[in-house]
């Protein structure tokens, strides 16, 4: 069948592509669900974390994703993928390990907190901006209570809702400098623990704790999916991307 309704997007896949990692075995799943269910195509390529380090490598993409499977085998590929997406405003998500970076490349490119480290990557370090939970989430459901208002509550229709997650490590300090220097924190748990962020003024910006790869059975994208093909799309076209 072809798809001639939008352009094709690109989108660029950032992360280590292994076959044990659930989320990464979904991502064809998905493509073909947004192709035939909602007439998004995008064309796909996946760029393991060192070759992300290479200047421009992400640049020409119409979206990035930085999926789950921390840690990377390159850090500095993964953080320099977030940070042209974020300088050069083109669609981001960051899901899982996405998430945990897309906070700390902010927090030592924007709030020049230099020193601030991943507890996986770094676990000598001396200053975490990432570090093990509490309660590990590997393998849970649990809800998210969504701020009205946010880019996160217009994608996904609801100021609460339940989400999977496989992660062992989230934010816990330096989060009022991150605010104070323009990101938000627009989804926590029911303890007020961070697990959704976007950032304002960038045409779509959002990370997430929680794994939107793991919903159902991969047939029907989560919302959060869904957003982030339209916004390719909507950058494809050369138009600004529209959450909803």
């Amino acid at each position: 069948m072809t798809h001639t309704a939008s352009p094709i997007a690109r989108i660029a896949l950032v992360g280590d592509r292994s076959p044990d990692v659930v989320s990464h075995t979904r991502v064809p799943l998905l493509l073909d669900a947004l192709a035939e269910r909602d007439r998004l195509v995008l064309d796909a390529y996946w760029i393991p974390s060192e070759d992300a380090a290479a200047e421009g490598a992400v640049r020409g993409f119409d979206a990035v994703w930085v999926l789950p499977g921390s840690p990377y085998r390159s850090e500095e590929g993964v953080l320099a993928a977030i940070r042209t997406a974020r300088e050069d405003g083109v669609p981001f998500l960051g899901t899982c390990g996405g998430f945990q970076h897309a906070l700390l490349e902010y927090a030592r490119h924007v709030c020049g907190l230099t020193r601030v480290a991943h507890a996986e990557n770094d676990p000598g370090a001396e200053d975490f901006l990432i570090e093990p939970l509490a309660c590990s989430l590997v393998g849970h459901e649990a809800a998210v209570v969504i701020e009205p208002g946010s880019l996160a509550q217009s994608v996904i229709g609801a100021e609460r809702t339940v989400e999977r997650y496989f992660c062992a490590y989230g934010p816990s300090r330096h989060l009022d400098t991150l605010r104070a220097h323009g990101l938000r924190f627009s989804g926590h748990d029911e303890e007020g623990h961070v697990r959704v962020a976007e950032l304002p003024g960038h045409p779509f910006f959002l990370a997430t704790l929680f794994q939107p790869e793991l919903y159902g059975d991969g047939s029907r994208p989560h919302p959060v999916v869904r957003a982030l093909a339209r916004a390719a799309v909507a950058h494809a076209r050369g138009e600004v991307p529209q959450p909803v």
